[in-house]
């Protein structure tokens, strides 16, 4: 569903480019840190429909959408009906199998991600404030918190907050709310799980349900780039994980949160320079994990 509305919204070649994208970079970022590092998990992907307009729609176009995949990516039969009474879920009315999905451990790729710059001499350094960027002749200084910092290129890739420090059109910044289960005895569900276009999205880890989404139900307060909590939404994925997730299960919420994205009218990233050796690798669309590593390499060849 969330393609067909992509296909809605957005130029063929676009979406294309983007699918693509969401592939080149996933195989880049298995590469470089090898799936252990990763704790990648290939269980595969499933679309929930609670309506049955929806789910005929959608697996109408089944086929179509095997057929783009094969076309751009060379897999097979990536899309199939699975019957819902497979699944441990209540008031769902079809469901969507992608074969080639999979899960990770962000966390931990983050970790292994900055043990392999340190083993190339790469310095990271944390708790700097950039307040400021000017394109200077051959050169860039940056204005920080920690006084004035001179390089001679720069890329700007803080996604939902890049227009603190630049005027980049058609990126804003999207608040997710997430909240993750205490460990529930006997779980089995596995997978990564989406629902209503994608706007909903939850999976297994280890033991437990992480659920995130509910941005389309308060866009505008959701645009934001301040940290914090939305009632309205919380207490959707409340009702959505006892009601639908887990309706037999007894199960406690641990921690909640949220994070800031970067969005626009489209999906696809933007890499581009904006001034004399400055870079812009933004919008990432909720997929930076997917896409990262590749949008890392475009940069640093467009910028080179």
């Amino acid at each position: 569903s969330e393609l067909i509305d992509d296909f809605t919204k957005m130029p063929e070649k676009t979406v294309l480019d983007t699918i693509e994208m969401r592939w080149q970079g996933l195989k880049i970022l298995r590469k470089r840190l090898g799936d252990k590092n990763l704790d990648f998990k290939h269980y595969g992907g499933y679309e929930l429909f609670n309506s049955k307009t929806e789910f005929k729609i959608c697996s109408e176009k089944i086929n179509h959408f095997n057929s783009i995949i094969y076309k751009l990516l060379g897999k097979t039969n990536c899309y199939s009906i699975l019957e819902p009474k497979k699944l441990p879920f209540k008031t769902i009315s079809g469901v969507i199998f992608n074969k080639y999905e999979g899960q990770l451990d962000s966390g931990r790729m983050l970790n292994n991600l900055i043990n392999l710059a340190r083993q190339f001499d790469i310095t990271i350094l944390n708790g700097i404030c950039v307040s400021e960027i000017n394109s200077l002749s051959g050169s860039v200084e940056l204005l920080t918190n920690n006084g004035v910092f001179s390089a001679s290129k720069v890329i700007v890739a803080t996604n939902g907050f890049v227009n603190q420090l630049l005027k980049i059109k058609d990126v804003n910044p999207a608040r997710a709310q997430v909240l993750i289960t205490k460990p529930i005895k006997n779980l089995n569900i596995k997978g990564t799980f989406h629902y209503q276009e994608g706007y909903y999205y939850f999976r297994n880890i280890d033991n437990r349900i992480l659920l995130g989404g509910g941005r389309n139900l308060d866009f505008k307060k959701e645009t934001t780039t301040t940290e914090g909590l939305n009632l309205k939404i919380q207490t959707q994925l409340d009702e959505l994980l006892s009601n639908i997730i887990l309706p037999n299960t007894s199960y406690e919420v641990d921690y909640r949160w949220s994070g800031i994205m970067g969005v626009g009218s489209e999906k696809k990233p933007i890499i581009k320079i904006v001034q004399p050796n400055v870079l812009a690798a933004v919008r990432m669309g909720g997929m930076g994990i997917a896409i990262g590593s590749l949008v890392g390499k475009l940069a640093a060849k467009e910028i080179d």
